[in-house]
Order: structure tokens, then sequence, then C-alpha cells
């Protein structure tokens, strides 16, 4: 059976009416977070409730989680990794717990902890709710890096919150409306920038943040945590360490975060593309634990290079997994209608179908699976960052700009820079612009020239965004920047939100020892030059787990987990596409339509290839059509 993870709901207003209605129609549009129990919390003006996949305390574990009085309740979508150390210090302290899972220790810190020395207090992946019913206070919470989501909208005398869009638009109050920054945005990045939504008046709470709220009142919102990079004000100071001392760190940080995450009440097991990143996840897991480790692949039916079977096989063997293996076909592009529900948005990275299906692999074998994803993101991973380096060291010489650097990059043979000329040239073309903006045309799902002849007016707010997060950085070192930039808008928005909803979406709690707040915060304070150097990239990783991986896949160049989407969309799903955007899509309301023609006309003519575009299209397209925009 399908067994999704647990998700979190409620609504404080001004006039406690009908509150368990509304409640009840939230928590059904969730259920397929956690079907294992749900209950709520109620008292006065607010109630909270969750949706529960039993991972830890299969017994007392059930949702609501009260203080001794029951005047504080708490629900938690996720997972604290110190929960029991906090449950150490409040039975110490005099509390009494009457159960042996995470939850509970939120309402009893609570009693006397403002909400920023909570959200400090505890580690892991999570998002939270406690409500106050004596002081009236609503906190909700996010963790740190944003693994776990939570959304809401404040309007009319109440703020009603969920884990999905669609448990807060299942309150009565809550307007169904388009946001209309949302698509400009979303041509660009492929999802719209946190806080922002596509649904008017809906926001995402950040990561690292927590929100306070009282009835009648205006939602108070602080960050708790921020990743400190070095060079910028108020924080630590690089750490001055070689590469065998950083490694050697690196291997003990990652070893116990991945020890943190083995802790579980139901099978786990492990992601293994045949990368770096989760084949260091499957070796230190296979040497803690008795049994051998379930392992999990998806691959393709490989003319265009996007297969890593071959490799994860390779990995699974040295470690003698438990491995499983699935294919993903052009007619499984199909499934969008299902991605963007499970997103509630238009969502356009194109891996969230291998991550569904990889996620649905796992499932019938495992409850929980450990994931590499962080690893590109702390140790420079991508080859976009060797190109922001490149392109930064252009700059800096005179003369050695714009159109004389796309003629030096266009004069380089294509056997040049270890084959990855092309990867520069495109870098080379927004060489002239700062580098924000160039890194920005390097990673967009439309490049710029493109979305701007889509777009039915201009607007560049969430390009200025990410431009003034790039500020908030001045001061530290190129990479260090460039990391921090991909940091808190890639992986926030794209990456983790992918991770959450696919894996939802089967009932899998996934888990990402990389990520863990230890290793994160040492990774961010280490030398530029540990991370990077010329076309080296992931020196002090490799480094670190040297000796458990063998050369091949130490030295293979890194795969993204991609898509074939150029000539799915020419050839297998040519007829599809042109259904889908041709006349009378709805997107066509939103964007020019003789520009789609001509994109659509190029990529079927093979001159030049738009499969990523296309795909970002296609799915604002169904989404349009599911709310009849």
């Amino acid at each position: 059976m399908v067994r999704p993870m647990c998700g979190i709901c409620g609504v404080v207003q001004e006039r406690p009416v009908e509150l368990t209605r509304a409640i009840a129609d939230q928590l059904r549009t969730q259920r397929h977070r956690g079907p294992d129990a749900e209950g709520w919390f109620e008292g006065g003006r607010g109630i909270i409730a969750q949706n529960r996949l039993a991972i830890i305390d299969l017994v007392s574990g059930d949702p609501p989680m009260t203080n001794e009085n029951g005047t504080i309740g708490a629900v938690l979508n996720g997972e604290l990794y110190n929960f029991r150390a906090i449950r150490g210090l409040l039975q110490r302290d005099g509390h009494t717990l009457s159960s042996s899972g995470d939850t509970e220790v939120l309402a009893h810190l609570a009693e006397g902890a403002q909400a920023g020395d909570i959200a400090r207090s505890v580690d892991g992946m999570f998002a939270f709710a406690i409500w106050d019913t004596v002081r009236e206070r609503l906190i909700l919470c996010r963790d740190r890096v944003g693994k776990k989501p939570l959304y809401y909208w404040r309007g009319g005398g109440s703020l009603v919150f969920a884990s999905e869009i669609k448990g807060v638009l299942a309150h009565p109050s809550v307007p169904r409306e388009l946001n209309p920054r949302a698509i400009a945005a979303y041509l660009n990045f492929g999802y719209v920038p946190t806080p922002e939504t596509f649904f008017n008046g809906i926001y995402s709470l950040p990561p690292g943040h927590v929100l306070t709220y009282e009835p009648g009142g205006e939602p108070s919102i602080e960050r708790y945590w921020r990743l400190h990079v070095p060079g910028t004000e108020g924080a630590p100071a690089r750490l001055d360490i070689g590469m065998d001392e950083a490694a050697m760190e690196i291997r003990r940080l990652l070893t116990a975060a991945i020890h943190r995450r083995l802790v579980s009440d139901v099978p786990l097991g492990a992601f293994l593309s045949g990368g770096i990143d989760s084949s260091a996840i499957v070796a230190l897991m296979a040497e803690t634990t008795g049994a051998p480790v379930k392992t999990f692949t998806i691959g393709f039916d490989d003319r265009d290079g996007y297969d890593e079977r071959p490799f994860a096989r390779m990995v699974a063997d040295r470690f003698h997994t438990e491995h499983h293996e699935a294919v993903a076909r052009p007619q499984m592009v199909e499934l969008v209608d299902r991605l963007v529900d499970h997103h509630d948005q238009p969502f356009g990275d194109s891996s969230a179908v291998p991550t569904f299906l990889v996620n649905k692999l796992a499932r019938d074998h495992v409850t929980v699976a450990l994931s590499g994803d962080g690893g590109d993101e702390l140790f420079a991973g991508y080859e976009r960052f060797m190109g922001a380096l490149a392109v930064d060291a252009t700059r800096r010489v005179p003369g050695l700009t714009g159109a004389p650097a796309r003629r030096w990059l266009n004069a380089l043979p294509s056997s040049g820079l270890r084959g990855r000329v092309g990867k520069a040239q495109r870098f080379a073309e927004t060489v002239g612009q700062d580098l924000p903006l160039a890194y920005l045309g390097w990673v967009g799902y439309i490049s710029e020239p493109w979305r701007q002849r889509l777009l039915l007016a201009p607007d560049d707010w969430a390009r200025d965004l990410y431009c003034s997060q790039w500020q908030s950085t001045r001061g530290a070192r190129p990479l260090d920047r460039v990391l921090a930039l991909n940091f808190e808008t890639y992986l926030v928005d794209d990456l983790l939100v992918k991770a959450d909803r696919m894996s939802m979406a089967h009932g899998l709690e996934v888990r990402s020892p990389f990520l863990d707040t230890e290793l994160v915060e040492f990774a961010v304070r280490l030398k530029p030059t540990l991370k990077a150097r010329g076309l080296s990239l992931k020196r002090v990783l490799k480094r670190a787990v040297s000796d458990v991986l063998p050369p091949e896949v130490l030295d293979r160049p890194k795969r993204g987990f991609g898509v074939p989407l150029d000539r799915w969309f020419r050839e297998d799903l040519a007829s599809y596409t042109t259904a889908m955007l041709g006349q009378p899509a709805r997107v066509r309301r939103h964007v020019s339509g003789n520009t789609l023609d001509a994109m659509l006309a190029e990529h079927a003519s093979g001159r030049v290839m738009h499969g990523q575009a296309l795909w970002t299209l296609l799915t604002l397209e169904l989404f349009l059509r599911k709310h009849d925009w």
C-alpha cells in the first residue's frame, strides 16, 4: 500500500467559526501525505492539524501532540534529528512526555521559549506549527535549508497555512487567483522564487525563518539561520586548514550525518546514480548497516548519454547492495499532469520525471531513502561554477570581455577544456553582463532573448531579486558567492521542491546527509581552492572518500539527472508537443503566440534545440488549463 508522508495545516482567525469543518477539508486534500493517522488540536481562535506517516514511534506518536496540561499543541512534517537530546533536557527540567517521538518536544519547548529560540534549538528537516491556546500565539517554522515546505495566506482576519498550496486553497476564505508576476519569473527560473508563488496572496515561508501570529495582528517573520559566507558581515573567519585536515573532517561529519539519518522504525535504502555524492552515501551506509543496502537507479534507453545505470551497477557490485533499476521512456512524459498536480504549480525541471520514477521504484521496497542532494552545492560540483570563475577571470583582463572573450572561446577546438568548450561558449555569450546575470544566463530554463520575446510586457522583478541576493554576499570570494547564490535559489526552489514533492507522491521519506547543518556550516568556511581549482571540481570531497570509491567514480565528469527532451520533443513526442502548445493553448493568453510558433518550428527543424524551453511551457500550459486561466 502507498503510504505518503506527513502534512500539516491549520487556521487562526479572529472569529472561531466552523474551524473543524475547514480543517477537515484541508486534511482531505493532503491525505496522500500521511494516511497512518490524522488529527487536530483546537482551542480558542485557532486549530492545527496533521496527516501522519509513521516513521518513528509507531505506537504512541499520533497527532495531535500537546504539553502536560493540553494548552499547547504541535504538529510536525519531517524529522527532528536531535529530539532525543532535547527530550532528555526537558525531562531533567521536570517535563513529563507521553510519547517517544519527536513532535511532542515542540509543545514542551513552547511553554517557556520564544519562537526564534525554539527554531534554533532543533535540528533536522522540518516544517512545524505550534498553537498556544493561552497566549493565542501561532508559531510556524521551516528548517534551515528548506527541505520541507510551508505555505500560508493572510486575509479577512485569518491566517491559513499548509504543507501544500492545495491545502491552503482548501480553506473557503482563500481566493484562487493567478499571481500576475509569476509567469515572467517562471520563464527565467523554471519556478517562482520564494516567497512568491503562482497564486496571488499565497506565500512560501522562506527556509531558516519562523513566523509568529496572533489573531487580529500581522504576521511577524524572523530569520533564525543564514548561510554565513566568509568575508561578509558577521560571518565566522575562514578555516585555515589544508586539504588533508579538511577531508578528514568532512569524512567524519558526513559519516555522523548518515548515522543520524538511519534512525527509523521502517525499512531504509538509498538512491544511487553512480556519481560521487550518491556513491559516497552508499559506501558509508554499507560500513554502518549490518544488511546489504537497498539501492535504486533510473536509466534511459541511451542514445543521448543520459543513462547512468552502468555506473550505478559498478558501485552496487562493489558494495554488494540489493540493487533495483527501472527505465524512463518517452511515453512517461505524460506523467506531467501528475507532476503539476503534486507541485501545485508549473515546474520547469524535467528531471522531475525520472525523480518521480525512482521514488516510485524505491517505495516498493523501503519507506525511507537517503540521497546525495546538496553535495554539488556544498563542494562545487557543477561545471557552471567553473564557468562562473572563468567568466570572472576574463572580466579582469583588459580587452577580454564581450566579443573578444567570445572570439577567444570560439577559437578553441572541440576537444579543448576537456570537451567542455560548448558549455564555455554558451557562458561566454553573457560575459559582458554582471556575474549574477551571466550565471543566470547559464542556468536559466529559457534564454533571456527568447524570454523577452515571449513576454507580453517586460517584467524583471525576479532577476532584480536574484541580483540583490548576489549583493548580499559582497566582500566574499567569487566561488563562495556563486555557491551561496545557488544554495539560496536553485537548491531551495528547484532541487528540494522536486525531492519533497516526488517522494511524497509515493509515500517515501527522503533524507539528505550532505545538507546536515554541521556539515553545511563547516563546508562554507573552507578555502575555495579546496573545492575547485582550474578544471578540477569537488576536490576536497573526492579526497574525503578516495579510500572507498574507485577512480572510475571519482574521475568521471559530472552528469545531471537529465532527460533527453530535445530528441523526445522532436521525434517520439513531436505531435504531442504541437497539440499541447499549438492553437488554442491557454499559454498563448499569457505569452506571444508568434514567438511560441517560431520556437516550435525551430525545434522541429533541428536548427536549434528548445527541448527545455518547450518542457517549461508545457507544464505551464497544463497548470493554466487546470485552473482555467
